[in-house]
């Protein structure tokens, strides 16, 4: 575990209870642009697990997750990416900047949530097909329990992916630069908070080849 793993933001418990969303509608963004320089040759988010694209399972997560939307952005060999997800009722945006780092992609799928009448967004990364719909769910749930503003799970005090934040950071989430995404938003915010969960996926991503079947693997925010 890294020092930036160990996070000074407090750690909640999901809540005991059904959360009352009172109206409360959150999107969901799945950022499916990026090179998949360290997966060698293949692209990496079209390639199967269990049968099915890795992009495709990321979807499939937050669909079941029940959001109110899922858009994806697309960049990289995006006609193989839009045939991932082919039939998924989801909205795909294309990023025109996607080899200037994950924050362009952060800044253009904000830019279509933002239109809507999102309150908040899940954050997801196209690259970790092995987080549970139940994990988004609670991290709704803690948002709508007033758990905090920007929202990650954690697993045995590690924090991980998807995250969720208010539409009160859409505006700094699109100012974001490089690789680091909504990262920093997180780390810096007066409001935020971790949220435990038991999924070790949200930990997992896929960066080799190896790494499909290596359960070991870890990812940070």
């Amino acid at each position: 575990m890294t020092d930036e793993d160990r996070s000074e933001l407090p750690i909640v418990d999901p809540p005991r209870h059904e959360a009352v969303t009172n109206g409360l509608r959150v999107a969901g963004l799945l950022l499916a642009a990026g090179t998949s320089s360290r997966f060698g040759d293949r692209n990496k988010l079209v390639t199967d697990v269990d049968g099915r694209p890795i992009v495709r399972h990321v979807a499939e997560t937050l669909l079941a997750a029940d959001l109110d939307g899922v858009t994806v952005v697309v960049g990289h060999e995006a006609d193989r990416v839009r045939t991932a997800l082919a039939g998924l009722d989801v909205t795909i945006v294309e990023n025109d900047r996607y080899a200037d780092g994950q924050a362009t992609s952060v800044a253009r799928g904000i830019k279509a949530i933002a239109a809507t009448d999102a309150d908040a967004v899940v954050i997801a990364l196209g690259d970790m097909p092995f987080v549970r719909p139940e994990t988004i769910q609670t991290l709704v749930a803690a948002y709508a329990d007033d758990a905090g503003d920007a929202l990650a799970p954690a697993v045995d005090g590690q924090r991980g992916n998807p995250v969720l934040f208010d539409r009160s950071h859409f505006s700094a989430l699109r100012d974001v630069d490089g690789d680091i995404g909504g990262r920093a938003i997180l780390l810096g915010g007066d409001n935020s908070a971790l949220v435990a969960v038991a999924d070790p996926g949200i930990r997992r991503d896929v960066d080799r080849p190896e790494d499909v079947d290596d359960r070991s693997n870890d990812s940070g925010v």
